[in-house]
C-alpha cells in the first residue's frame, strides 16, 4: 500500500476548503506555521507562504518521506500529546486527519492551542464520521461497518469527526467556523477507485474473509457501471482563534 499517494488523494478532496481556511487564517502574514502529524508531507509540502514551516510526527519512516517532499520544512520527532515546542511558539497551528488517531483528541487540540500565540490560529482540517458512513445499493452497507471495525482495532475513534467542533469548545479555543468538507470534483476515477479499493483490502485483511472482500470489489464495480454507486464519509473540519 503506498500510503503517501493515499495522503496525496486526502489532500486532493480539502484543497479548496484549505486555500480558503488558510486565507482566513493569515498565512500570508504568518511568521511560524506548524502542521501536527505532518506524516509524509502530502500536505506541508503544499504550503505557500514565506513563513517558517515545522512539521512533527511520531513515525519516523513517515519523517523521512516528508525530508524529501517537504524540503524545505523543519522536522521534529514528537508526540502530538505532548508538543515538543515552547508555548505560543507558532502563528498557525493545523492537523489534517490526524485527531481521529490519537487516544486524547482533546489533549492534542489543547498542546495545540497552547503552542499557538494569542490571537493565533489553529485548524483542523479534515476529521471524518465513518459511523454516518452512506453505502448503496443496500449490498455494499456492510463495507463501512467493516471499515468502521477495522479503524477501531487499529486505535481509531471511526466517528470522531462528529465531535470535533465540541472537542475544540473544550479546549477553550474560539470556533470562527466549522462544518462540514464539501466533495470536490465529480465521481472518482479508475486510479482514484483503485487507491480506494487498495485501502479497503489493506484495512480488512486478515479481519474479514478475503473470499467476502473480493465479491464486495464486484459488487462495487457493478454499482459503478450502472451509475448507482454512492460513497459518502462526512468529514468536518474546525477554525479556531486562540484567546488565551
Amino acid at each position: 500500500m503506498d500510503w503517501h499517494k493515499r495522503y496525496l488523494q486526502q489532500a486532493g478532496w480539502t484543497r479548496d476548503l484549505r486555500a480558503y481556511l488558510f486565507a482566513k487564517a493569515g498565512i500570508q502574514t504568518a511568521r511560524r506555521i506548524l502542521e501536527v502529524g505532518c506524516g509524509t508531507g502530502a500536505i506541508l509540502s503544499t504550503v505557500d507562504s514565506s513563513a517558517a514551516l515545522h512539521g512533527v510526527d511520531i513515525d519516523p519512516h513517515a519523517l523521512a518521506q516528508c525530508r524529501v517532499n517537504a524540503a524545505r520544512a523543519i522536522l521534529t520527532r514528537g508526540d502530538g500529546l505532548a508538543l515538543p515546542y515552547p508555548n505560543e511558539s507558532f502563528d498557525l497551528v493545523f492537523c489534517h486527519y490526524f485527531l481521529l488517531w490519537v487516544n486524547d483528541p482533546l489533549q492534542a487540540v489543547r498542546e495545540m492551542k497552547r503552542v499557538t500565540r494569542a490571537d493565533g490560529h489553529v485548524l483542523a482540517l479534515a476529521e471524518p464520521d465513518y459511523f454516518s458512513r452512506v453505502d448503496a445499493p443496500d449490498e455494499l452497507k456492510p463495507l463501512g461497518a467493516w471499515q468502521a471495525e477495522s479503524l477501531k482495532r487499529q486505535g481509531a475513534d471511526p466517528g470522531f469527526g462528529a465531535r470535533l467542533a465540541e472537542t475544540f469548545f473544550e479546549a477553550g479555543i474560539k470556533l470562527e467556523e466549522t462544518g462540514p468538507v464539501q466533495p470536490v470534483g465529480n465521481e472518482a476515477n479508475a486510479e482514484e477507485v483503485e487507491l480506494e479499493w487498495a485501502v479497503i483490502e489493506s484495512d480488512l485483511a486478515g479481519m474479514v474473509e478475503e473470499e467476502e472482500i473480493q465479491k464486495m470489489k464486484l459488487s462495487d464495480a457493478a454499482a459503478r457501471g450502472r451509475g448507482e454507486r454512492v460513497l459518502r464519509v462526512p468529514t468536518y473540519f474546525a477554525w479556531g482563534r486562540v484567546t488565551h
